[in-house]
């Protein structure tokens, strides 16, 4: 049975790829007490089980799925991680090298204690670390070490024997730490702090997910009977209240075409529409509120524009209110403004600059009448510019091709180091320029779940079988050992961002954790409960540091073991 199943499954693999998928991700959805594995965990633990069938997946596939992830986190985040380059990032920078001498200190501790070989500490520190790099710089050091050549060629075997035990628990052990203890060590959730982040990021603004609206919403459409406003014009009933328009006029059946000095009449019925404070106070001045009138619907629209007519640039938001003219301004309504990605305060010292994104409200005739006055329309689209994101791809890959040696040492992006600092220079390059680029929200969650989930699945199902006959065979005496190298640094480091760094952020100190340890399938856990982009700026740098610093662990092990 088991000879017929592994000889019709390598004709297919991806069914075990995405088995995995769907059985890791409903198993994910179980919650014990305030414990959740979530999907990407689920994933790995089925890929594991799942891996004793003996077919594999080809590294091609899982290269390719971890490239779409860390690529679509990056461009998300990048405007606003280069904003955060700079004096601010410091607290990441001294994370990453506390975790890595951590696990350098932790790794000789237990070789010492365990006797273990050169070979063996250094697989440790990948498997536990998970830091596959550490394979290539531990094995390149061992051979240039004055030894037998059956000796080092043992040692070399020994370091895939240790990454192979520990690498899963590498994996799921972080998940657990930055996902699981981080948030009760702290006392508070990942998702009501990244809320409260993005939510100072964006000074206040509110940022709805599709599919959310606000109970109590900003603006809105009344429909009154006329009755105090009786002989007066439009004009002067817009003019009592702030930011209200009257954009339907029915009287006795039939639609009237409204100007500033059509007169209103008992009887008459109008659509108001506006801002809720000045909607409600001018109520009193025009008569009965009706719930509905036949033909008094209106559609209204909402629109992007980019900001590039000179006239309204390097002016502060007061004066284009004060010294536009009425005929240009009338009916719209601006929602919010938006530089580089961040969202600017709507208050009149705001001054607007080339290449804002201005959210207007209106009807598409006064919104058509903005757009040739100020700027030009972003076009709405549900296609991904695969032009724009095809090419970010293949630079990151090109960038992860590059090795530079330090006294010897190889230190590489490789592809994933290369295909997020891709996207981090694309997400910022589509933020200075809106009209390239577009990646809507549910295409980059889709590349975000699926190549997060899909990684760690052929991860489990090419490593798996592996570490099951290696524990087998050695006992779990190196298992253990690798548990111990893979929690340490992640739990000390916690103590020193906490008490230290002063981290007071679960979310943002949650994803500084996982990049430090250049632990993405931790990172895509944190991503899932923040809801958000807020841990993926520290993140970015700590995983950028920690792919120099964990790497030369390799070399410096095989040294000092």
């Amino acid at each position: 049975m088991m000879e017929w199943l592994q000889s019709e499954l390598k004709h297919s693999p991806e069914i075990l790829l995405f088995l995995s998928l769907a059985i890791g991700f409903w198993i994910g959805k179980f919650q014990f007490g305030k414990f959740q594995f979530g999907g990407v965990a689920g994933s790995l633990l089925v890929a594991v089980i799942l891996s004793l069938i003996g077919v594999p997946v080809d590294n091609g596939v899982k290269a390719i799925l971890f490239a779409l992830f860390i690529y679509a986190v990056g461009f998300e985040s990048g405007p606003q991680f280069f904003k955060s380059l700079g004096p601010e990032s410091i607290k990441e920078i001294l994370l990453a090298i506390f975790m890595a001498v951590c696990g350098l200190i932790t790794v000789l501790v237990m070789a010492k204690i365990f006797h273990l070989d050169k070979g063996l500490a250094a697989g440790l520190a990948a498997g536990g670390m998970t830091q596959s790099a550490i394979i290539g710089t531990a094995g390149d050091a061992l051979s240039r070490l004055d030894l037998p050549l059956v000796e080092i060629q043992k040692m070399q075997a020994n370091v895939a024997i240790g990454y192979a035990v520990t690498y899963i628990f590498g994996s799921l052990g972080a998940i657990i730490v930055c996902v699981n203890i981080l948030p009760r060590f702290m006392g508070r959730e990942i998702r009501d702090d990244a809320l409260k982040a993005q939510s100072e990021r964006l000074k206040g603004a509110f940022e709805l997910t599709p599919g959310q609206e606000l109970a109590v919403p900003e603006l809105v459409g009344r429909i009154y009977k006329v009755e105090q406003a009786n002989g007066k014009s439009v004009a002067d009933i817009e003019q009592k209240g702030s930011s209200v328009t009257i954009e339907r006029l029915k009287r006795k059946d039939k639609f009237i075409d409204i100007s500033p000095e059509t007169v209103l009449l008992t009887d008459d019925i109008v659509l108001v529409v506006g801002r809720r404070a000045g909607v409600v106070a001018i109520s009193n001045h025009i008569g009965t509120e009706l719930q509905s009138s036949s033909g008094m619907e209106v559609v209204m629209d909402t629109t992007d524009v980019i900001l590039n007519n000179s006239e309204y640039l390097n002016r502060t938001l007061g004066d284009i209110k004060a010294n536009t003219p009425t005929s240009l301004k009338h009916g719209i309504y601006v929602l919010r403004i938006k530089r580089k990605g961040e969202a600017l305060p709507l208050i009149d010292e705001t001054v607007l600059r080339q290449g804002d994104i201005v959210t207007v409200y209106g009807n598409q005739n006064d919104l058509n009448r903005l757009i040739k006055q100020a700027g030009t329309a972003l076009p709405e689209s549900l296609k991904t510019d695969w032009v724009f994101h095809g090419a970010g791809l293949v630079v990151g890959l090109i960038i992860g091709l590059f090795v530079i040696r330090i006294g010897g040492v190889p230190l590489t992006l490789g592809a994933g180091g290369g295909a997020l600092l891709s996207g981090l220079l694309f997400g910022w390059l589509r933020s200075r320029n809106q009209l390239h680029g577009n990646m809507p929200l549910a295409a980059s969650q889709l590349l975000k779940d699926l190549g997060l989930a899909g990684f760690v699945a052929a991860v489990g199902l090419q490593s798996g079988l592996q570490a099951i006959h290696t524990i087998r065979d050695s006992g779990l005496s190196l298992f253990l050992i690798g548990v111990v190298v893979t929690l340490v640094p992640l739990l000390l480091s916690m103590l020193f961002a906490r008490y230290v760094l002063r981290y007071n952020n679960v979310a943002v100190m949650a994803g500084a954790l996982s990049g430090s340890r250049s632990a993405n399938p931790a990172f895509g856990g944190v991503l899932d409960k923040a809801g958000n982009s807020i841990p993926t700026v520290p993140f970015a740098i700590t995983y950028a540091l920690a792919n120099v610093f964990l790497t030369l662990l390799g070399p410096l092990i095989v040294g000092l073991v």
